[in-house]
């Protein structure tokens, strides 16, 4: 028996996730309320560590953590931003939709993984996002599966 791929390669692999990653920026820019930190001082490599985040999160290569510092950086980036509930909601709105502009597969069990995903990573960034909130150094990547959260190694 064939074991299942990961959510990384049944997307397509690093092609699918910049696609998506293109595809999810804008989306954000042409939401009202999202488009002013999405338009604003980004790294110019903003949407190739967007992908490779996303890829290695799905279960890809640990390039973001390689060259980027991981997960606690990326909480950094977001942290103290004084983010208002609802820009969590529409950003997760925007993730849904950009993986139907991005073509992803439209298996439901795949959407299913995408939908759970985007709920609790905007849980936890939203976690941070009040004033004099404090990221923890060397948090684990968080590693998606088919069954939600894998455990950490």
């Amino acid at each position: 028996m064939t074991p299942r791929p990961t959510l990384y390669e049944f997307a397509g692999g690093d092609a699918a996730w910049l696609t998506f990653a293109h595809a999810l920026h804008q989306r954000c820019l042409d939401d009202p309320e999202l488009n002013h930190p999405f338009s604003h001082s980004l790294d110019p490599q903003h949407l190739e560590h967007l992908a490779s985040y996303l890829a290695e999160v799905f279960g890809g290569p640990t390039v973001y953590s390689q060259t980027c510092g991981g997960h606690s950086t990326m909480l950094l980036i977001h942290a103290e931003s004084g983010a208002p509930d609802d820009m969590a909601t529409r950003f997760a709105h925007c993730f849904i939709a950009a993986a139907d502009d991005a073509h992803l597969p439209d298996d439901p069990d795949f959407r299913h993984a995408l939908g759970e995903y985007i709920d609790y990573a905007t849980r936890e960034v939203q976690s941070y996002s009040a004033h004099g909130s404090d990221v923890p150094p060397e948090l684990a990547m968080p590693r998606w599966s088919w069954d939600g959260l894998a455990p950490s190694e």
